[in-house]
């Protein structure tokens, strides 16, 4: 360590040249302020205030990133809001394009119905494949391509690849609804011997279980004339199977009757014993213990088939129960005007009530005539009851069964094993049921993401460090699948020269109705609508709030990185006079002798 040179006399000088140097140092540094206008030029020269700054600049990035988020966003759930607002739009006008044409007399309206929902159809696919900078936004979390396939496809399939589109899927459906041959009793058996007339459900579980018409009473205006008996049915049992030990992740679609006598889906998903939960079942030690475990947790359900992927194989035995039956027998005390009314079910949770009344001619829809003897009016009886069944067949039954199969082909999913459910034939061509693993078959119109129990989550937006916005949207939700399913029968079905009564018309326009518009506690396109415009509004207020954040912190760093040039000059003018005088002081100084002193 050197030690300086010290003379004796120099501690006024070195103090004086110290000062100097401290004041050039600081005019410099206010010619840098006035000339950029910030404090300085590195965080170490803000001194105490660096600690602010720079956790006021942090802040101000995060906020960014947010306010940017929120704008990309906002532009996402906006095109989103328009897309699902058009959808929504195409379902109430055909909806309301019904009402009209049921209120009118004519068959006008109805002639433009197919051509009006083909239209529409192809509308609605093309807003659910909305993009936004080379992403589909109705994909869910798969945007690299169009979660829906064309109307065309959608309706008419892929023939060059084998694929039925839905149209064979809804006549398949009908021809195994209603039956074989002339005329068509809804898969109900109808004979007769003597004075007796009998009715009764398929011996077939499977056919009873799945197709037709079920028998649910029967009751007459006069037990003398016409003494009803009815034997109640018992449903089928269901044993369930696998083919080979599920894994884990692999889905199994349930199909179960609802008390109203309409099905649905139930989808459960194969999981390791203790990781289970609400839709799932648990693997077992080996695939008859994992079959067991699927069927406890359907405790309290009739199930009525199933169907997965081939491995695991799942399958559903249907066996034992009992048909419905009625038998209907002419009395000798028989007047005109008697009746019997039959109601049977339908698939879809609806009832028909079939009155047959007695009449002297029986020449009007409706009656039967009363012959010579019970046998003679007995087969009057049938024949009369054939001929309703096979009005409600080609009516309400078939439309019942387009509505099914319809909405069966847009649940239908690209995961293993859960294509569109499909009919399956004996060897005669009749159907007994349906497929297990109906895979290859049936166009899968959706493609995109199909994982999510929660839609809207396959998409947020973070809006600020601990709240994100969720503004995703498949085109497979329920509420879209409605209105796609109404508008594919429309487009399918001609009414224009079909339907001279109305009756037909009126078997579907109901039907439809009912998918264009759920019910009230029901999802629905609208609701939807609602939801993204509650996600728009809070991007929107979180994005107003972030801004204002924004600026408050940005005035907190201007107040710690940049000066008043006013200020500063006034300062280094100040500072200059100083200056120039101990310039001028320190040179007189130094020419200071004992002769200029004295």
């Amino acid at each position: 360590m050197t030690i300086a040179p010290f003379a004796a006399g120099t501690a006024a000088a070195d103090l004086n040249t110290q000062r100097l140097v401290a004041m050039k140092t600081t005019l410099g540094t206010l010619s840098n302020q006035i000339g950029s206008g910030r404090t300085a030029e590195t965080y170490g020269g803000l001194g105490s205030g660096r600690t602010q700054s720079l956790s006021a600049h942090a802040q101000i990035s995060a906020l960014d990133s947010y306010i940017a988020a929120a704008g990309t966003g906002a532009t996402r759930v906006g095109l989103a809001s328009a897309s699902v607002q058009q959808i929504a739009t195409l379902g109430s006008t055909a909806w309301s394009s019904l009402v009209s044409a049921r209120s009118g007399t004519g068959t006008v309206a109805r002639s433009m119905l197919q051509q009006d929902a083909a239209g529409s159809l192809g509308g609605a696919l093309d807003a659910l494949n909305q993009s936004t900078g080379g992403q589909y936004i109705l994909g869910g979390r798969v945007t690299d391509r169009a979660p829906v396939e064309s109307a065309a496809r959608i309706l008419d399939g892929d023939p060059a690849e084998g694929l039925d589109g839905v149209r064979t899927v809804m006549a398949e459906r009908q021809a195994a609804d209603l039956g074989a041959g002339s005329p068509k009793t809804g898969r109900l058996d109808l004979s007769g011997a003597g004075p007796s007339v009998s009715l009764s459900e398929s011996q077939s579980p499977g056919v009873r279980t799945n197709f037709g018409f079920t028998l649910k009473s029967a009751v007459s205006s006069n037990p003398a004339g016409l003494a009803v008996a009815v034997q109640p049915g018992a449903p089928a049992t269901a044993t369930l199977s696998f083919a080979s030990q599920p894994k884990d992740g692999d889905i199994v679609r349930v199909s179960v009757q609802n008390p109203d006598g309409s099905q649905s889906f139930v989808d459960l998903t194969a999981r390791a014993a203790g990781q289970g939960g609400d839709g799932t079942f648990a693997i077992g030690a080996d695939a008859a213990a994992s079959a067991r475990n699927l069927t406890a947790s359907l405790a309290g359900k009739t199930v009525t088939g199933v169907q997965s992927a081939n491995p695991p194989g799942a399958t559903a035995v249907l066996s034992g129960g009992t048909p419905a039956s009625a038998t209907v027998t002419v009395g000798a005390g028989l007047q005109a005007g008697d009746s019997v009314q039959i109601t049977v079910g339908l698939r879809d949770g609806t009832s028909k009530v079939l009155s047959l009344k007695a009449a002297a001619d029986g020449t009007t829809a409706g009656t039967f005539a009363i012959g010579a003897s019970p046998a003679d009016t007995a087969a009057n009886l049938r024949a009369a009851l054939a001929t309703a069944l096979d009005t409600t067949a080609r009516t309400d039954l078939a439309a019942s069964s387009a509505t099914r199969a319809v909405s069966d082909f847009f649940a239908g999913s690209s995961s293993p094993g859960l294509s569109p459910r499909r009919v399956a034939t004996d060897a005669a061509g009749n159907a007994t049921g349906y497929v297990a693993d109906p895979s290859g078959r049936t166009l899968i119109w959706y493609k995109g993401d199909d994982t999510s129990a929660d839609p809207r989550q396959t998409a947020t937006v973070p809006v600020s460090a601990d709240r994100s916005v969720a503004i995703g949207v498949q085109a497979n939700e329920g509420a879209f699948r409605g209105t796609l399913s109404g508008l594919a029968v429309l487009a399918t079905t001609p009414f224009e020269t079909t339907d001279t009564d109305g009756t037909r018309f009126e078997a579907y326009a109901t039907r439809v109705q009912t998918l264009l518009k759920p019910a009230d506690g029901q999802p629905s396109v609208q609701g939807i609508a609602s939801e993204l415009s509650l996600a728009s509004a809070q991007i929107t207020t979180q994005k107003s709030q972030n801004t204002a954040t924004k600026a408050v912190l940005q005035k907190t760093v201007d107040g710690v990185e940049s000066v008043s040039t006013e200020e500063a000059a006034a300062k280094l003018l100040t500072l200059q006079t100083q200056l120039q005088a101990s310039y001028q002081a320190t040179s007189m100084l130094s020419k200071l002798s004992l002769t200029s002193y004295l």
